[in-house]
C-alpha cells in the first residue's frame, strides 16, 4: 500500500481508535492504532503514515508532544490532526503551536471526515 493510503489514529479510548480504524480501513485506508502518545511516535517511525490522527488527553504522553516528536522526526511529509473534545481557543492555538495542521472537535461525523480526508490527501 503506498503511503498516501497510511493513517495512525491515537487515542487512549481503544473504542474510539479502534472503531475509527473500522471506518477507514472501510473507506480504503491502510490504518494502525496506538492508544498513547509514546506509541503513535514509535509506530509512526514503522509504519511512515501520511496523516496521523491524535487525541489530546492520552496517557504517557499527550497528543501536543507527540505532534512535537512526530513533527521533528517526520517532518511537514505527514498530516497531523487533532482529535479532542477540547474545542477552546486556547486548545486550538496550544494544537497550532504543537504543529498539528488541523484541529477538530469530537465527535466528528463519519462523512465530515472522509471528506476532510479527501480534501488533505487527494487535492
Amino acid at each position: 500500500m503506498t503511503p498516501a493510503k497510511r493513517i495512525l489514529i491515537a487515542d487512549d479510548n481503544q473504542d474510539a481508535a479502534d472503531t475509527l480504524a473500522v471506518l477507514l480501513d472501510f473507506l480504503g485506508y491502510e490504518t494502525r492504532t496506538a492508544y498513547n502518545g509514546q506509541d503513535a511516535v514509535a509506530i509512526a517511525q514503522e509504519f511512515k503514515p501520511c496523516l496521523v490522527i491524535l487525541d489530546i488527553n492520552m496517557p504517557l504522553m499527550d497528543g501536543y508532544e507527540a505532534a512535537k516528536t512526530l513533527r521533528r522526526t517526520e517532518g511537514n511529509r505527514v498530516i497531523l490532526i487533532a482529535l479532542t473534545a477540547i474545542s477552546n481557543r486556547e486548545a486550538k492555538a496550544r494544537a497550532a503551536d504543537a504543529g498539528f495542521d488541523i484541529h477538530l472537535t469530537k465527535p466528528v461525523g463519519g462523512d465530515e471526515l472522509e471528506g476532510l480526508l479527501q480534501q488533505v490527501l487527494h487535492a
